[in-house]
């Protein structure tokens, strides 16, 4: 989000704190509650479609699945992309938001308002669950680890890590088909909750995980999904970043601005 510069004129009092006063008001402005909107719909709608099928799946015997378990969040990943990309750039998980800040794509003046979107809409998301399907789902859809947390904690890194080197090639590159964005995601999370899924949940998500932990007071391993996504989303992002110029020749990429200056300037076109 653009900022205003407030210059100095002759006999302003205190022309510091105005400016630093003037800049935390501009934060929070029309455009950006709209991104925050965004961001909470886009969770909201992910947690109760994803959590949704989960609890329906236990309710019916298991009549839908893991394959269709994982079809679904790949869908309502999709769906949300493409929806509300183009608003808020359709984070809708914490590790996302903070890999993007750490690799200069994401401002990181809005990452707490962005994360505490996140996980209301999910905490929301799982509390409407509760009411449709009652007391006796008490889990809502809490992702819990089925073997030790430590398999579960490097699981969670590796797909996260690869949930993020995608996000980060089709939303950051302008090389890549920016329209396949959504697929890519999308596709990208039904793989992963396809193997993963029956061994840690596939979370990917810290928001996806402490919305239903809360509702349904139940906090068994939920550090493994606070850990292992946000590390593997910065090292995907990171690690992406890292190739994105290697098609260039050396000589150029020299020439150029380094690279640490060219991540510090692109922001996510969504």
């Amino acid at each position: 989000m653009a900022e205003i510069d407030v210059g100095e004129t002759p006999g302003m009092k205190d022309a510091g704190a105005s400016v630093s006063s003037q800049h935390q008001n501009k934060i929070f402005t029309l455009p950006f509650f709209q991104k925050l909107i965004a961001e909470f719909l886009g969770t909201y709608f992910m947690v109760f479609a994803g959590c949704g099928v989960v609890v329906v799946d236990t309710k019916r015997d298991h009549a839908i699945g893991q394959t269709g378990i994982a079809i679904v969040w790949g869908l309502v990943v999709m769906v949300m992309v493409y929806t509300v990309g183009h608003i808020s750039g359709a984070h809708f998980n914490p590790a996302v938001t903070i890999a993007f800040a750490s690799s200069y794509k994401f401002p990181k003046k809005n990452v707490a308002s962005y994360i505490i979107a996140q996980i209301v809409a999910s905490i929301i998301a799982a509390g409407t669950l509760r009411l449709i399907f009652g007391s006796e789902d008490s889990h809502v859809g809490a992702t819990i680890p089925s073997g030790s947390g430590l398999q579960s904690l490097v699981l969670e890194f590796i797909i996260t890590f690869y949930l993020m080197f995608v996000i980060t090639s089709v939303a950051t590159d302008d090389r890549a088909i920016g329209e396949a964005a959504g697929l890519a995601i999308g596709s990208t999370i039904l793989l992963n909750a396809m193997f993963a899924g029956p061994i840690s949940g596939a979370s990917m998500n810290p928001a996806r995980t402490l919305g239903p932990a809360i509702v349904s007071n139940h906090y068994q391993g939920v550090w493994v999904y606070m850990l292992g996504p946000i590390l593997g989303a910065i090292a995907g992002a990171w690690a992406y970043n890292s190739i994105r110029f290697t098609d260039k020749p050396l000589t150029e990429i020299l020439k150029s601005s380094s690279l640490i200056q060219k991540l510090d300037t692109q922001i996510c076109p969504f």
